[in-house]
């Protein structure tokens, strides 16, 4: 359950009215009953505790804009001209949205003015170089067989005033920007600058994260692959850890402040013995400490399945000046061989022989093409991207909640991260599939 802020606003800013019939309608005559009308909401929180405690304060339910197509669209599709950009890391399922985008514009809505700027926010300043890749059905064909991005990708900020003035020159009505959380946050600077500027053009974003940290987003793209390639590399480690007398095997998984990747594939394979995410804190040492758990359950059943977070067990760097990256993030220590230089040198001074297996199969993940069930969602959050898009739509991004596709504002969704909760039945289920114990003294 995401803990919602009362005081966020949901409400979608627009470029103004809409008054062009959208072409769906002359495509086909029996789509009337899909399209959506702009007073249709969906409920944050559908829990009856909450409902109650709004009736019982008299204070309105807080609820999402339904996201799809509408009978009027703000921009002429014949003299529009639409943007692309991807950022950040990589992750399965960007090609594939970047393929729907195209789709969606050309085929439905008859868009044939699409281009794609390389390399991420480099892609709008000049002094870069990177030339506009024309983004037609042809271009984008099968691109969602390959993982990565076909536009390449790059991190850092860039000049928000020169990248809309690169906007302004090339008349760009739509912008869709394909990121994590920093992006989300350029985007919200550019949304301000084009509004201050009096510019008729709308940013879309869809939320990129491996880790599957956006608030008041449920699920990112890409999340489901690197759940489904994770259990793979834990079912390596297991068959490494049970093949040797004492046998450990150690995964480390993407997760810089929130541990879904790990807790999801403890799940889905359900092999692990330790899982250590970020949001719950664990000691080394002593009685209670990870190692002595460790030495009792090799003692017990002569192998173990460890599966770490990389952002989990930070404190133990606390010490060191480990700097920034290009984004801006602080850098992290590396959690996955702290452990094993731990385990090795605890397990030497016991005198207790052990068979130790690391795997990192991080970079691996990031770069697959998307499975089956990404290649769908990424489909439809593309294609309602596109409906906002038209609609005149913008400072927004396209998020589900309770299966229904949503509008959300890029403001509201930046104002924290979303992380597990320690208390929450999903953490209380990771306890139970592994048995660890509780890691503190």
């Amino acid at each position: 359950m995401l803990d919602f802020v009362d005081s966020i606003e949901t409400k979608i800013a627009s470029l103004g009215p809409s008054k062009i019939d959208s072409p769906i309608l002359s495509k086909r005559k029996d789509v009337s009953r899909h399209f959506v009308a702009e007073n249709e909401r969906i409920m944050v929180n559908i829990t009856q505790s909450y409902i109650e405690e709004c009736i019982r304060n008299k204070k309105s339910f807080l609820s999402f804009e339904v996201a799809g197509p509408r009978q009027k669209i703000y921009f002429d599709p014949s003299k529009l001209k639409c943007g692309v950009v991807t950022c950040g890391g990589l992750c399965p399922g960007t090609n594939d949205v970047i393929r729907a985008l195209v789709m969606e514009l050309y085929h439905v809505y008859g868009v044939r003015n699409i281009y794609g700027f390389q390399y991420g926010l480099e892609g709008f300043i000049s002094r870069y170089g990177h030339p506009l890749v024309e983004l037609t059905p042809e271009r984008v064909a099968s691109i969602h067989e390959l993982g990565g991005t076909i536009l390449g990708t790059s991190r850092g900020a860039q000049d928000i005033g020169e990248i809309v003035d690169t906007l302004d020159r090339l008349n760009i009505g739509i912008l869709f920007m394909i990121g994590g959380d920093g992006t989300l946050r350029a985007a919200a600077k550019i949304s301000e600058e084009v509004l201050h500027r009096g510019l008729k053009c709308s940013v879309i974003a869809i939320p990129k994260t491996i880790d599957n940290d956006i608030y008041l987003v449920e699920k990112s793209f890409g999340f489901d692959t690197a759940v489904e390639k994770a259990t793979e590399a834990i079912r390596a480690a297991h068959t490494e850890a049970i093949a040797a007398y004492n046998g450990i095997g150690l995964v480390k998984l993407m997760g810089r402040y929130s541990g879904f990747i790990a807790a999801y594939a403890t799940l889905g394979l359900r092999e692990v013995n330790f899982t250590l995410i970020p949001e719950v804190d664990f000691d080394l040492e002593g009685e209670h400490g990870f190692l002595e758990a460790l030495r009792k359950r090799l003692k017990k059943r002569r192998h173990a399945v460890i599966v770490v977070a990389e952002g989990a067990g930070q404190k133990f760097f606390a010490d060191q000046d480990l700097g920034t990256d290009a984004s801006g993030n602080p850098r992290l220590g590396n959690i996955g061989k702290f452990l094993v230089e731990k385990i090795k040198e605890y397990f030497v001074s016991i005198k207790m022989p052990i068979t130790l297996k690391y795997i990192d199969p991080s970079y691996i993940i990031r770069s697959l093409p998307a499975n089956a069930n990404d290649h769908v969602y990424c489909g439809f959050l593309a294609q309602n991207a596109v409906h906002a898009g038209m609609r005149g739509k913008t400072a927004m991004l396209v998020s589900c909640r309770h299966n229904v596709y949503v509008h959300v504002p890029i403001k509201a969704a930046v104002i924290k991260r979303k992380i597990i909760d320690p208390n929450s039945a999903l953490w209380f289920s990771v306890l139970e599939t592994t048995g660890q114990p509780r890691l503190k003294n």
